[in-house]
Order: C-alpha cells, then sequence, then structure tokens
C-alpha cells in the first residue's frame, strides 16, 4: 500500500496563536466593562434588589457580612490590604493566569478560556436583570461601612468602588449580583490547583478563592449570596464551555474549510525501506549497475528474472 503523511493532530491544526488571542481577550474584558456601564437600572429598583437579599439572608439566620465589615472598618491593618486586594488582584491575576496557560499549559488553555468568558457572559445578563445596591451603599441604618471610602487616602480609589479619583461615572455601582470578583477567582483556584504543578500552588488555588470571598463582603462590595450566585455562574459556564467550543468550531468549518492533506510520494510505487524504482526496473540497485557498465538503462518493460536466456541476436 502506499506510505502517506501522518495527518497533523487537532491541536496542531487549531493551534491558538497571540495575536488572535489578546484581541478576543480585551474584547471580552470591554463587553464586560460595558456591560457593567450600560446595566445601570433604576437605582430604587436596586436598593429594593439588595435589600430583598439581606432580608432573605436573615431569614436563613446568614449573617456574614456586618462582622466581616465591622472588623476591616475597626483594623487598618486588615481594611487597608483588603481593599488593595479588591481594587487590583481581580484585574491583575486573572490576565496573569491566562498568558500563564497560553505559554506552559497550552493543551488546557482553549478550554479554561472559554469557560472563564462563558461565565463572564452569564453574569452580565445577571447584571442586566437584577441590578442590585451593594451593602455599601444601604443607608446607614443598615450597619455597612464602606471601607474603600473610609481608606480612599491609602490608595488611587475614590468613594466609587475601585474606580480610580475622578473616573467614579465610568463605574456601574449596582452590579454586584453575581459577584464576578469571587467567580474569576474560582476560575484563578481551579486553574491553580489542576495545573500549577506544586503543593504552593495548590494552597493558593484555594486560599485566592476564599480570600477574596471574605474581603468582597469585609469591604461591603457584596453579600453572601452574591458570592454564591458567583460560584453557581462558574459552574453554569463549565457546564456550557463544551458546547461553546463544538459550536465555534462548527462555524470554523464552514467558514474556513480545511484542505486534504497531501500524500507525499503519490503516484509512485514504493518497496521496502521506502525505495522508489521505476517502470522497468525489478530492484532498486539495477539502475546503477547499468550506469557502470557503461550502458543506458532499459527501459523496456521485462518481466524476465535473474538466469533467464538472453533474447537471440
Amino acid at each position: 500500500m502506499p506510505q502517506t503523511e501522518t495527518p497533523a493532530t487537532e491541536e496542531a491544526r487549531t493551534r491558538l496563536r497571540w495575536w488572535t488571542e489578546l484581541p478576543l481577550i480585551v474584547l471580552v474584558y470591554g463587553c464586560y466593562s460595558a456591560g457593567r456601564l450600560l446595566a445601570r437600572g433604576d437605582v430604587s429598583s436596586a436598593v429594593d434588589h439588595g435589600l430583598a437579599i439581606l432580608r432573605f439572608e436573615q431569614d436563613l439566620h446568614l449573617n456574614a457580612e456586618h462582622p466581616l465589615n465591622r472588623l476591616f472598618t475597626r483594623e487598618p491593618w486588615l481594611g487597608v490590604p483588603a481593599d488593595f486586594w479588591y481594587a487590583s488582584l481581580h484585574y491583575v491575576v486573572t490576565p496573569a493566569l491566562l498568558v500563564w496557560l497560553f505559554r506552559a499549559r497550552a493543551g488546557h488553555y482553549r478550554r479554561a478560556r472559554t469557560w472563564l468568558m462563558t461565565s463572564t457572559f452569564i453574569g452580565l445578563i445577571g447584571f442586566t436583570l437584577l441590578p442590585t445596591c451593594p451593602p455599601r451603599l444601604l443607608s446607614a441604618g443598615h450597619g455597612f461601612t464602606d471601607t474603600m471610602a473610609h481608606y480612599s487616602s491609602y490608595g488611587w480609589w475614590g468613594g466609587d468602588a475601585s474606580a480610580p479619583r475622578g473616573l467614579g461615572g465610568m463605574t456601574n455601582q449596582y452590579a454586584a449580583m453575581p459577584s464576578l470578583h469571587v467567580g474569576w477567582a474560582l476560575w484563578c483556584g481551579v486553574m491553580l490547583w489542576r495545573h500549577g504543578g506544586t503543593r504552593a500552588a495548590r494552597i493558593l488555588g484555594v486560599l485566592y478563592p476564599l480570600g477574596t470571598a471574605l474581603v468582597v463582603m469585609g469591604t461591603a462590595n457584596h453579600y453572601l449570596l452574591d458570592a454564591v450566585a458567583g460560584v453557581a455562574v462558574m459552574g453554569v459556564g463549565a457546564l456550557l464551555a463544551p458546547w461553546v467550543m463544538r459550536a465555534v468550531d462548527l462555524v470554523r468549518a464552514r467558514l474556513l474549510p480545511r484542505t486534504a492533506p497531501v500524500a507525499q510520494g503519490a503516484g509512485s510505487p514504493i518497496v521496502s525501506a521506502g525505495c522508489q524504482t521505476s517502470a522497468g526496473e525489478r530492484f532498486p540497485r539495477q539502475r546503477e549497475s547499468q550506469l557502470d557498465a557503461g550502458t543506458e538503462p532499459d527501459t523496456s518493460p521485462s518481466d524476465a528474472g535473474e538466469g533467464a536466456p538472453a533474447p537471440a541476436r
């Protein structure tokens, strides 16, 4: 049988390039930021949603936000680092892990990236359908302190969430449900646990999402149920990610059909060890012996073997 070239693997054919991935990541982050801006909703309804969440937690006897918020407000050595954590790590750790996966764990990158993006878009739907007032924006009678405003002299942020001073109008302060701070931190933790390869990476994979959950509640930026919803959104995104990848592959196959790989040596018979013969040759070295004898290679077809009588002259 003719030997053909081994086809390239699916991973090699769909190899991702940084110059296509970077604009995609920027696009998704832009949609995330724009969605937070556009999904402002009515302030009164956002406050109503926030109070409804707070009452539901009280009915369930859940009250993690108040003690954490009082602790962070009373102890600057906890409150200030927590504010820096909330204002920066969300936007630093997640992209850094994406880059690390792309460079060091390329075989897992596409699924991980699709999971993160799918969950982010689900979160944007939540911001749009359920604008929610965070605890820090409720009236003072509810007992919450905005630690970002309380410690604003320590950092670059002002009194408007984690936005830099003077840019508070560029953020949606009512995008509290679900908490993508917690959701993205959970994604980072799973990536560190699965692909970090060391005990330290696994420990960080557990501590980072847990620490983020404590920070978002202690700074009065999210309720406990916001954090739970962030985890749920990541779970749904993980379930949908394989379907999203299949859909993208189908669209790519229709828009960019691949050509079949061309076999090497097509049309030439192949004998053992890959030696090729031409018509009239039984052995690959026949041509060399004829040329050494000073004769032209016989191009007439012949099936005579060694020892056959010479043709009559």
